[in-house]
């Protein structure tokens, strides 16, 4: 596209926010990052699992474009009367150690990305549910691997599981999870008790190399909860 037809930022950036407000009532810095093209979900997951350090560290543009872009989401949201509302964004990890989206650290600009802006249709109750949703820890995600020979990275060892960190792959013993028991999946009411009554649990998935994804397995739980849900 020559830089005479090409489509100024500040449209790009609305149909990007545009598409997020009407797919989920609401839109991000990321919605907005990833809907112009400057940045992969691929990227985004690995961020989430904290091994990035910071997200503009896979945005594929420098960092006055990045500004540029915030401060235009900002003022058409804005303009739109959307309702300014600040998210937690906690990492995958046993940790759960809060994310950092700027380079600089600076909380000005961390404030920026970590603002949502929602649909005043939302009534404040819905809105009160959805930033409770869109705030909670994500699951932890454990993996059976494919490769038997697998070395965690912490300590050297392997198991029958593995979750992966920014260095690599690391044991569960090394993560703090090895005291968990399998639940395998299958009986959903079952699954659904158990994991409500283990305040420490996480997903074990596995890749399908014949549907080219990963698919869930089961929970790993706390025995007390195993043993109460009998």
């Amino acid at each position: 596209m020559s830089r005479k037809n090409k489509v100024p930022l500040a449209d790009r950036v609305a149909k990007a926010a545009e598409a997020a407000l009407d797919a989920r009532q609401f839109a991000s810095a990321i919605d907005i990052l990833v809907g112009i093209g400057w940045l992969d979900l691929e990227a985004v997951e690995r961020w989430r699992r904290g091994q990035v350090e910071c997200l503009e560290e896979v945005v594929r543009i420098d960092l006055p474009r990045i500004s540029e872009a915030l401060r235009l989401f900002r003022s058409w949201s804005v303009a739109q009367g959307l309702l300014a509302t600040r998210t937690e964004y906690v990492a995958r990890t046993p940790h759960r150690q809060m994310l950092r989206f700027s380079r600089s650290g600076n909380p000005a600009v961390e404030e920026a990305y970590r603002t949502h802006w929602v649909s005043p249709a939302l009534s404040e109750k819905k809105r009160e549910r959805l930033s409770t949703k869109t705030s909670r820890a994500p699951e932890l995600v454990t993996v059976q691997p494919l490769n038997a020979e697998w070395k965690c990275h912490r300590c050297g060892g392997t198991g029958d599981l593995l979750m992966m960190e920014g260095p690599g792959p690391a044991c569960l013993r090394c993560v703090g999870l090895d005291d968990l028991e399998f639940l395998p999946a299958g009986d959903a009411l079952k699954t659904r008790r158990v994991k409500a009554r283990s305040p420490r649990y996480a997903v074990v998935v596995r890749f399908s190399k014949t549907r080219g994804r990963y698919e869930r397995q089961g929970l790993l739980v706390e025995p007390e909860a195993l043993t109460d849900a009998q």
